[in-house]
């Protein structure tokens, strides 16, 4: 078979890491890719969102299947563009796709299927959400409406850090559209967990849980970012709570949906009332695709070809027992703006260390040397048989990676951790 992958970052590069595992593929291509995924695809020059030259490609070249990593060309229609052109693709289609784009349609969507959730209230004016802000009790969750690669979300511990942030993406436009609309929100306390799953259309299958760590340094401090690590291991959510977001969240969303295929992803919180939907992403999480992934003992072609043809529901998915870790080496003045064309250097001795894998989220090739090219550099993802194991494994790999201004949490995995003790 011949298999594309749309998307160009660490996500994508396990995913396309994954599905070159199988034997039943021909020939993989990526589009864009980065310079990481060199050794594994054939890195296409053409951009994730130009949706017109991806399925020119995948008609000429006869894809048999598209997989599609970030939510941009989703949101754009890409499943609705290919599925017209008779082209396997796995992924919701752009009205779907909404449980994503707009934040407001999102939380809507909640209360109207009684799917638990945090208050919330929409915004249109800077006015409007200025009031708004002071009905809640501090601190509270500014969301932009619209996508904003993981920075949209800020956690306002005052009323002037509030008002800034809703003048920022309301008046200043620092996110341009994205901010155009906001959604003020309980603050809800708890533990985060990340739940995904596969679904074709009428049926569908959980992966193992995962947990990220969005704030920008060690303690859940500073400004939230796209990810700076994650873990997965079973002890995240207990058979009984598992079951509880199964039935109270993820069935009556898909049951609300109708007839929605691809990846689902559930930003849970775990309070003191029950698990409640922060978010819902319509594609795998980043960095959480990084250590769930590989956990998966089963062909991820074969799930993903079950999908595309609506039988996902007999399939028996199989995963590792162990624990998985992944450590985001990130520029030092990530979140904000970052220079880019640092040498990197210490790849192939961090890739010898024992269950140790490098996905590369912003890199580029050049003369047989690779450089930064974004914020999120690279992912340093481990195995083990225990959490303790794959931490160890990940960090002692992390730290064998250099590059001019390299950073990275040193806490990931702390809560995991203090479950075990």
């Amino acid at each position: 078979m011949k298999v594309l992958v749309v998307g160009s970052g660490g996500r994508e590069h396990a995913i396309a890491d994954t599905l070159a595992q199988s034997k039943s593929i021909r020939k993989l291509y990526v589009a864009p890719g980065n310079g990481g995924m060199r050794s594994i695809a054939e890195l296409l020059p053409i951009a994730a969102d130009d949706l017109t030259a991806l399925l020119d490609f995948a008609n000429r070249e006869r894809i048999d299947l598209t997989v599609i990593g970030p939510e941009v060309p989703l949101s754009h229609g890409i499943v609705d563009l290919f599925q017209k052109a008779g082209r396997p693709i796995v992924g919701p289609s752009a009205d779907q796709a909404r449980l994503e784009s707009s934040k407001g349609f999102a939380k809507r969507f909640f209360q109207t299927n009684r799917i638990p959730t945090a208050q919330f209230q929409e915004c249109a004016t800077f006015e409007i959400a200025l009031k708004a802000v002071q009905q809640f009790r501090l601190p509270v969750v500014i969301k932009a409406d619209g996508l904003a690669a993981g920075k949209g979300v800020t956690i306002a511990e005052t009323l002037p850090e509030a008002e800034e942030t809703l003048r920022q993406l309301m008046v200043q436009k620092s996110l341009g559209d994205a901010g155009r609309k906001v959604v003020i929100e309980e603050f809800l306390v708890g533990e985060e967990a990340s739940f995904m799953v596969f679904a074709d259309g009428t049926e569908f299958q959980s992966m193992v849980v995962a947990q990220d760590h969005k704030r920008r340094h060690d303690g859940d401090t500073g400004p939230n970012t796209g990810g700076m690590g994650a873990y997965s291991v079973d002890s995240i959510l207990s058979p009984e709570l598992r079951q509880r977001v199964v039935e109270s969240i993820i069935r009556p969303t898909l049951k609300a949906a109708k007839f929605y295929s691809g990846i689902l992803y559930a930003g849970l919180m775990l309070t003191a009332d029950g698990p409640k939907i922060i978010e819902y992403n319509v594609r795998f999480g980043d960095p959480e695709t990084q250590v769930v992934l590989p956990r998966l003992k089963t062909d991820l072609l074969q799930v993903f070809m079950d999908i595309a043809d609506h039988r996902l529901g007999p399939r028996k998915l199989e995963w590792l027992p162990d624990a998985t870790a992944t450590i985001v080496l990130v520029a030092s003045s990530y979140p904000g703006r970052v220079e880019t064309g640092k040498r990197i250097s210490g790849l192939e001795e961090a890739s010898r260390v024992p269950e140790v894998k490098v996905y590369h989220a912003a890199t580029r090739y050049q003369d047989g040397q690779y450089y930064t090219a974004g914020g999120r550099v690279l992912n340093v993802t481990a195995r083990g048989g225990s959490l303790a194991e794959a931490l160890d494994r990940a960090y002692a790999a992390a730290e064998l990676i250099t590059f001019e201004g390299k950073d990275y949490r040193t806490d990931i995995g702390k809560k995991g951790l203090a479950r075990t003790l």
